[in-house]
């Protein structure tokens, strides 16, 4: 069974496909990130689908790398009797979906073996397959897959089975496109020139980056895993590719990340800015400002990669789940949760990317802004299920506190700095309740601490924020008491973990990980705090958890040396992006102040309407 290390990304902005070690995609949902998946054996075995390419009788890979600057992956393995490489990319989505695959021989001869077991709708569906010249069709119902090849193919067992055999210079490419079994039947890919074409789109795309410095190269492995998760036709960006991979293996914390969560806003919209990709910023400041428009008090702390809002948690029992952990699921329900976080991400990342503007006084989201403002005025007060979506009961969890806070600082500032309308006073009154709150019973006096929620013990890595978002200064004695206590008290082996599950009843059996984000968080905080040395080390330490192609997923088992929880996760990559900025530029910026940028952003003027109904 692959560890989930094992698994390479490729994707062409609409959905993505892991490939394992072994020359296995055991995941692709098609045709969007959200689809059903025709290949699933990530989560069950072979039977749920996958398509292997490799040298009969292989397994693990000799080596594997990206294409300098592409996410088009180069597996090589080398044999007694020669050497070869599988080249494996997604051309950018046109009219159909294709998953490109070309077998060259680099020396030698080498027995080729591939398997191609299609399995619609989570592997549940085994489609009606009818074999031509080059190829085969496969349809059930809705979908519809067309495999192009010059190599031999012949049924076997349900699958389809192509043996082969490459010399040196050969060249076998197999092209699988996904197209509404409705349409017509589509014409082949050249699988030469979609690769040229594919390497020219993300040459140009990496070229964009104004990166440089020590940690050049895992920022633009990192930047290149997020593009890959960014759904083109709305500017969503998924959480991760994958469903139900496990945070604790056997276990049941096993969850849907196929969506798009808005507490992602700020980190985001900072990392991409820093980096120069302004369009990126501006295209998921778009989906934030449709995915919120309507009644403020209807937001939602997910949704769909299109803004849907209704993503009802389905189990699908036919699975085993990743080395058995089950159940398998998808949707999500902890979307329609109450999480007052949310707000304050929302309007601190509007107002990170109005400070990042030419003109910030004519911001057109403002109403919106307003309207979330005026909601929060009377929730903030409100127990809720906190950022870590708690499923035990609703408490005063001191983080959303302090995101209360913050929206009502963002709302002050844009209406003292950028004379945009609205009650200052009263909005600048409530600022200072909520600040007078959340030190007097959000902080643990005896053991100079802040805790996890009003009345608790409990320790929270979320607390590590505070600084960052500007509610106190990183030289203040409570947030050095808090980083001191995360430290000695909410880590393994030096990462840091979400919180104590159980002791935080957080309504589920089982442990899990360290979470990565938060341990990223630590070396904000560190080095905001004047101890740059323990940051550089903490953040080196947490670059070799990478798998050997820069993937980071959600948590890392300290005592198992694993990855652990959904891959590639973009919780984990976006604040890689930003402790490598704040380490380059030596110091800790707050969450609304933009990082060193190489170009100025004109991100407030981009929306579309901005009345509510």
């Amino acid at each position: 069974m692959p560890e989930i290390s094992d698994y390479a990304l490729v994707g062409d902005l609409h959905t993505a496909a892991l490939i394992s070690t072994s020359g296995s995609i055991d995941w692709l949902c098609l045709p969007n990130f959200d689809s059903p998946a025709c290949f699933a054996a990530l989560l069950d075995t072979p039977n749920a689908g996958r398509w292997l390419l490799a040298p009969a009788g292989a397994h693990k890979c000799t080596r594997r790398r990206y294409r300098a600057g592409t996410l088009i992956l180069e597996t090589d393995w080398e044999t007694a009797d020669g050497s070869v490489r599988v080249t494996d990319f997604m051309p950018i989505r046109d009219d159909a979906a294709d998953m490109v695959r070309i077998v060259e021989g680099l020396s030698g001869s080498v027995q080729m073996y591939g398997e191609l077991c299609l399995r619609f709708d989570y592997g549940h569906i085994v489609p009606w397959v009818r074999r031509g010249d080059h190829g085969l069709t496969a349809v059930a119902g809705p979908d519809a897959a067309y495999l192009s090849t010059e190599a031999p193919l012949k049924g076997r067992d349900m699958r389809t089975v192509s043996e082969f055999t490459v010399r040196a210079g050969d060249q076998v490419p197999f092209v699988l496109r996904w197209l509404p079994s409705s349409s017509p039947t589509p014409p082949k890919t050249d699988a030469a020139k979609a690769l040229q074409t594919t390497e020219d789109f993300w040459r140009e795309w990496t070229g964009r980056s104004r990166m440089e410095g020590k940690y050049k190269d895992a920022v633009e492995r990192s930047l290149i895993t997020l593009k890959g998760l960014i759904y083109s036709p709305t500017g969503g960006i998924v959480a991760a590719p994958t469903t139900s991979l496990p945070e604790d293996p056997g276990g049941a914390r096993n969850w849907d990340y196929r969506f798009c969560w808005l507490r992602d806003a700020t980190l985001t919209l900072q990392s991409l800015l820093a980096a120069g990709y302004v369009d990126e910023a501006a295209a998921w400041r778009e989906w934030l400002l449709r995915a919120v428009a309507g009644d403020p008090s209807q937001l939602q702390i997910m949704y769909g990669i299109d803004g849907t809002r209704r993503l009802p948690e389905i189990e699908l029992p036919w699975l085993s789940g990743f080395e058995g952990s089950k159940p398998v699921r998808t949707g999500n329900a902890a979307a329609p949760q109450l999480q007052l976080d949310v707000w304050g991400e929302v309007l601190d990342g509007l107002s990170l990317t109005r400070a990042a503007s030419r003109d910030g006084s004519s911001d057109d989201s403002w109403d919106i802004q307003v309207a979330l403002m005026e909601f929060l005025e009377g929730a903030w007060d409100r127990p809720d299920n906190g950022l870590w979506e708690m499923r035990g009961p609703r408490r005063h969890n001191t983080h959303s506190k302090v995101m209360a806070w913050v929206a009502a600082d963002r709302m002050v500032k844009g209406i003292q700095q950028y004379g945009l309308p609205g009650p200052e006073k009263r909005w600048s009154a409530l600022r200072a309740t909520i600040h007078k709150d959340v030190m007097t019973h959000g902080y643990d006096s005896e053991r100079n601490t802040f805790v996890q929620s009003y009345g608790s013990k409990e320790l929270d890595a979320s607390l590590l924020l505070i600084p960052r978002v500007g509610f106190l200064p990183h030289d203040h004695p409570r947030v050095i008491g808090t980083v001191d206590a995360i430290q000695e008290h909410l880590t393994e082996d030096g990462f840091v973990l979400r919180y104590h599950p159980q002791a935080s009843n957080d309504g589920l059996p089982g442990t899990e990980g360290v979470f990565l984000a938060c341990s990223f968080w630590l070396v904000d905080a560190l080095l905001g705090i004047g101890r740059r040395q323990e940051a550089e080390a903490l953040f080196e330490r947490l670059l070799d958890l990478r798998n050997d192609v820069g993937l980071l997923s959600e948590e890392w088992d300290p005592k198992n040396q694993r990855q652990l929880g959904n891959t590639p996760q973009a919780f984990s990559h976006f604040p890689l992006i930003h402790c490598a900025l704040q380490l380059q530029h030596g110091r800790s910026r707050h969450s609304d102040t933009p990082l060193p940028s190489p170009e100025a952003a004109n991100l407030s003027q981009t929306g579309r309407g901005n009345g509510r109904s």
